[in-house]
């Protein structure tokens, strides 16, 4: 058995290139060029990106939506302050939540949100202090959701966000992340349909991206690391389009690292898929083989995230650290809201 060091994938990044907001036009970002074989780059921008593609190739993208699942409401009675992210619904009212201050929001407390139009209560603490709390309201809870709930931002972006759609792709449609599936927020309508134009096919998965995306790897060996779960779907429209696609030899392409771990949890050992809908916990990381991804459009991950060893795993450790290198020395914005690479 190989051992592989979680140090192994720290590169160091100065916090400046955190991005903090997003750029005025989606597909004006940078797009860092990575030939997963050779290691060599090269620097265009996002706009750029049908020149990289031909015909008869699959563009795979997650059609998930961000749940503006983070919300600000008192404590009763005494009305201190409380936060609530909601992670999971798990069904009659109830949801797994992460909260905010833990020590004060034990069972049986009482929640109030937006002047009461929300109110909720602890029911039982979990182990890891994860909170499932039963919500009690009048009407849709997505709609009232939508007026009383921010987006739950990453760790790292400290600033509050203008304009809630940025953090949402131009194509999302099926409600359920607790963070946006961020390489595809670099797409626009217009970029989308000239590559449709062009012959490239364009189809659709669902993964609803959790929080432990965020979480850090702490095993000093990457193969004692407990991958967090992850619900996705793939339709029988999209196996059909992505079979089509690798028999006719044309090229898939996922964008996001959440595309390719949907594709690669359901794939059979040909490379084939069928439609298919559960709970996957996949880690992807060097001398994994990957049965149906070809390339990827992926943003810059957190150094020694499991998403920097799923690239790693496509491109070559020693080339993934030598691009990010690059990507620093020619100062590109990192992270959620940052710039883009293509691996081909």
């Amino acid at each position: 058995m190989i051992h592989i060091k979680t140090s192994d994938f720290y590169y160091d990044l100065p916090q400046e290139l955190i991005a903090q907001t997003p750029i005025p036009q989606r597909d004006a970002s940078r797009l860092l060029t990575l030939n997963k074989v050779t290691g060599e780059t090269a620097h265009c921008h996002f706009y750029d990106l049908p020149g990289f593609l031909r015909p008869g190739d699959c563009l795979v993208l997650n059609d998930s939506r961000v749940l503006p699942a983070r919300l600000i409401g008192k404590r009763e009675p005494g009305g201190g302050a409380c936060e609530v992210v909601l992670l999971i619904d798990r069904g009659e009212k109830t949801w797994e939540c992460l909260v905010r201050p833990g020590k004060k929001l034990r069972t049986g407390a009482k929640l109030s949100f937006g002047d009461g139009q929300l109110t909720a209560e602890v029911v039982k603490v979990l182990e890891g202090g994860n909170r499932l709390i039963r919500f009690d309201y009048e009407g849709i809870f997505l709609e009232i959701l939508e007026r009383l709930g921010k987006m739950p931002l990453p760790p790292y972006i400290k600033e509050e966000l203008q304009d809630a759609e940025r953090y949402q792709t131009v194509y999302s449609r099926e409600v359920g992340s607790a963070a946006a599936p961020t390489a595809g927020l670099h797409f626009t309508k217009e970029l989308l349909a000239e590559i449709e134009a062009m012959g490239v096919r364009v189809c659709y998965v669902t993964l609803h991206v959790g929080l432990g995306t965020f979480r850090p790897v702490k095993a000093e060996d990457i193969g004692d690391h407990e991958m967090h779960s992850e619900y996705c779907m793939i339709s029988a429209e999209t196996a059909g389009t992505i079979n089509r696609t690798k028999r006719e030899g044309g090229r898939v392409i996922c964008v996001g690292t959440t595309s390719c771990r949907t594709i690669e949890s359901w794939a059979e050992e040909d490379g084939t898929l069928r439609e298919h809908a559960g709970w996957t916990n996949i880690f992807i990381y060097p001398g994994y083989r990957f049965k149906v991804l070809d390339c990827l459009v992926t943003n810059f991950h957190l150094p020694e995230s499991t998403l920097i060893m799923l690239v790693s795993a496509l491109a070559g450790r020693e080339h993934v650290l030598a691009a990010y290198q690059e990507a620093v020395e020619a100062r590109y914005r990192f992270f959620s809201f940052g710039d883009a690479m293509f691996i081909y």
